[in-house]
């Protein structure tokens, strides 16, 4: 790294003169330049230069070796991209990934995108008034209202009232009170906690937080009166504890970055998100790009001596942040706004500012001032920020306090109750934990057992008595009447498929696929179901979600002729994302013993029957996924080859039972083995059911490709040879017959159901599955 690096500040607040400061201290650095500064951000190395920070063409005619945006207006506009072409680093992300803050609704749909824990929002534009009124009047829960633009830190509402939703909502939107900026509004959950601000340097892959911070936005003591650009700041924030810091990186910023990545803006600089840690854990409140004020007043005191920000800030453009190490103090450090008399409203400017001398860990970082003649006065609503360290926050706010005393300018105005919320949350004896303020509800395990009793007796069976609730499901063997029965199991789960069915808002399918993932594994080695378990996990109950996949399971039994005789429901916080859970099924059948399949007389020139599928099924999700977002469709698109069903209802047809259409013809003793084609398609799912010595050929042309999986072919290039390796095709069971009895189970199959049976190949001596007809899968090329 050169050692005479100039570095380019843009702005002149209290944020910027923190920042000259810090990177004034480093090594490497030369000279310091501040456009356009203010009266106190000159001196040791920092110079005031005057340029515009909306001038691009000036910023970059102004040799330098590192730019460091302050304010989020440049970078929005494009000033990272101005300076690239003349090889000018830029701390700050890309015009595209500056969007993040530039756009609330921009940033609300990626959160939803990447599965980001954030408010429950709808997105009206300016067009749709009474649409939002409407949502508001609706909606049954307060609301908050943000325009989607930049509006100077003042683009949010809090409504206390339905009325004044319906108030906020003309101001926005009719009124232009925050003018272009509204031109989109943001109607969001209120939600209740307290805040956090994270500031985290990034690189575009990996991500590094700074200790946590609060804010104090109200002007007022108690957190009262209008809001404010911040009165002071704090960090780092008790409430921020190892786990609630974990669970926000695990959560939140990681995937933030590696989500801007994947969508082509990777992100280059400091992610400052805001946080509400609500009783669900944290959530995103909104994304700025830039370092924020007064957070950066005080984080700057907590760097210590041998951390360079001029150093880590170079690793982040130069994309190696993994390279460095940097470090913070321990102890607390704090800043306190001094202000304009009638900020944030109307006041006078040009006040003569004077300032004593400061106790040492204290630092007064200028924001709204400039110079008139030798004399430096007040020019903005927020002046000075007064930054303080020490070991103890009592001490820390004390040595700020006594600097704030020590500056005096006509109309002074602060508040001098910054960090009450962590002071007061210390006083206060710790309430003694139960298992539900660890995040689970005995209640809900118990109401949902309630609801879900009626859906268990509706699988009764010859064995069961259709009850749960005891401590294990019991089962009567004797009762089915098998003489020499054999016990089958098999476990299973859903794959990603889940996550389709939580995106998309339908739970009450997915369990169908669970059961059928377990029983389609039993029969096909002969056995009939006989019962079934079920394993839910999630990070917190929701009674009426559960009572759905439930739901689902009973149905599947149903069609499997199998009782659900239990389960388990864990509630682990922590473990999965707030409305996320897993899926797992065990299942146990019987089968008389000379009719356990495979049979050993398999033999060349045995017939392979196909039965058709539901559709996709529960495997290839992850490619499925993959190729819908390649596509530009969501799951609510219309779906290209069936247009009256979306993409979210034909992905989540559920996965077909085989159980009553097969079993007649194995308990009639005709089918020599069956393969169950899920994960792995016919390449890797036939030859489970051959002799090793064995294989077949399996002719694709003899079915037509059902529209879906023509759609994930050719919308994401899949070569036919991985179709057939991946999915079902259209074939989601095969059996092995002998050719003299195939019409026999042809009619059989018929009888019990079966709308088509396909005769697809047949039994060879050369190990493997051959496929033929791959070409029928391709489009004809007069298409």
């Amino acid at each position: 790294m050169s050692e005479n690096l100039k570095v380019l500040v843009i702005g002149g607040g209290g944020r910027e003169h923190a920042l000259a400061w810090k990177l004034a201290q480093s090594s490497f650095v030369e000279q310091v330049f501040v456009a356009p500064g203010n009266g106190g951000t000159a001196g040791n190395k920092v110079t005031n230069v005057a340029l515009p920070a909306d001038d691009f063409g000036k910023l970059v005619k102004f040799a330098v070796n590192l730019v460091v945006p302050g304010p989020e207006q440049p970078l929005v506009d494009g000033v990272e991209t101005s300076n690239d072409p003349v090889g000018i680093p830029v701390f700050g992300p890309s015009a595209k990934a500056a969007r993040m803050e530039g756009s609330k609704a921009f940033s609300k749909e990626f959160m939803a995108r990447h599965h980001i824990p954030t408010a429950a929002y709808r997105v009206f534009t300016a067009s749709q008034h009474q649409e939002a009124v409407d949502y508001v009047k609706s909606c049954k829960h307060r609301v908050v209202l943000k325009a989607s633009g930049l509006a100077a830190g003042k683009g949010v509402l809090i409504p206390e009232t339905t009325e004044e939703a319906v108030n906020g909502l003309k101001e926005i939107m009719l009124d232009k009170a925050f003018g272009n900026a509204g031109d989109e509004v943001v109607v969001e959950e209120y939600l209740e906690g307290p805040e956090l601000s994270v500031l985290a340097f990034s690189d575009g892959y990996t991500i590094v937080p700074l200790p946590a911070a609060q804010d104090h936005k109200r002007i007022g003591e108690g957190d009262t009166g209008p809001n404010t650009g911040g009165m002071g700041a704090y960090a780092p924030a008790p409430i921020a504890s190892p786990e609630i810091m974990a669970r926000i990186m695990k959560e939140s910023l990681q995937p933030s970055i590696d989500g801007m990545r994947r969508e082509g803006f990777p992100f280059v600089g400091l992610l400052f998100t805001g946080f509400m840690v609500t009783s669900d854990g944290p959530k995103v409140l909104e994304y700025n790009v830039r370092f924020g004020d007064p957070e950066t007043e005080a984080l700057m005191l907590l760097l210590d001596d041998k951390t360079d920000l001029a150093a880590i800030m170079l690793a982040c453009v130069e994309r190696r942040l993994d390279s460095v190490t940097f470090s913070t103090r321990p102890g607390f450090a704090v800043s306190v706004v001094l202000a304009s008399g009638g900020y944030p409203g109307s006041y006078p400017k040009g006040k003569v500012i004077t300032e004593g001398t400061l106790p040492a860990e204290v630092h007064a970082f200028h924001a709204g001032t400039s110079l008139s003649g030798d004399k430096v006065v007040t020019s903005g609503g927020r002046v000075i920020a007064v930054g303080a360290y020490a070991p103890t926050l009592e001490e820390a706010l004390r040595l700020a306090y006594t600097g704030c005393d020590a500056i005096l300018f006509e109309g002074k105005t602060l508040r001098r109750d910054i960090g009450h919320r962590a002071l007061k949350a210390s006083k206060e004896p710790q309430a003694g934990l139960t298992y539900a303020s660890a995040g689970v509800s005995v209640d809900a395990g118990n109401d949902l057992v309630e609801v879900i009793k009626p859906l268990v007796r509706s699988t009764r069976r010859p064995g069961t008595d259709g009850e749960i609730g005891g401590f294990g499901g019991s089962f009567d063997l004797k009762a089915t009447g098998y003489k020499d029965p054999i016990l089958v199991s098999g476990t299973d789960g859903v794959g990603t498929k889940l996550r389709v069915a939580i995106t998309c808002g339908k739970h009450d399918t997915v369990g169908i696929d669970l059961v059928a993932m377990s029983v389609n594994d039993l029969v096909v080695q002969g056995a009939e179901p006989l019962y079934f378990l079920d394993y839910y996990a999630c990070s917190k109950l929701d009674v009426s979600t559960c009572a759905a996949v439930v739901k689902g399971v009973a149905e599947g039994c149903k069609q499997a002729g199998c009782a659900l005789v239990g389960g388990e429901t864990a509630e682990m916080p922590g473990m999965y994302h707030e409305d996320d859970y897993d899926l797992a099924g065990f299942a146990v059948g019987a089968v008389e013993r000379n009719l356990l399949l495979p049979q050993p007389n398999i033999g060349v020139g045995d017939v392979l029957l196909g039965l058709p599928s539901a559709g996709v099924h529960s495997n290839g999700f992850s490619l499925v996924r993959k190729v819908l977002e390649r596509s530009g469709l969501t799951y609510g698109s219309p779906a290209p080859f069936s247009p009256n069903l979306t993409m979210g209802q034909v992905l989540l047809e559920p996965t077909k039972i085989y159980v009553k259409s097969v079993l007649p013809a194995c308990q009639a003793g005709l089918i020599k083995a069956m393969s169950h084609i899920t994960g792995g398609g016919f390449v890797d799912n036939i030859p489970r059911a051959l002799p090793k010595n064995l294989g077949c050929y399996v002719d694709v042309g003899r079915w037509e490709l059902p529209g879906v999986f023509r759609w994930i072919m050719e919308a994401g290039s899949v070569e036919p040879k991985e179709m057939a390796r991946t999915f079902n095709n259209g074939v989601g069971m095969v059996l092995v017959v002998a050719e003299d009895n195939a019409a026999a189970v042809k009619e059989l199959l018929t009888a019990a159901g079966e709308h088509a049976v396909y005769e697809i190949g047949h039994v060879t001596d050369a190990p493997g599955v051959e496929l033929r007809g791959l070409d029928s899968w391709k489009p004809s090329k007069a298409a």
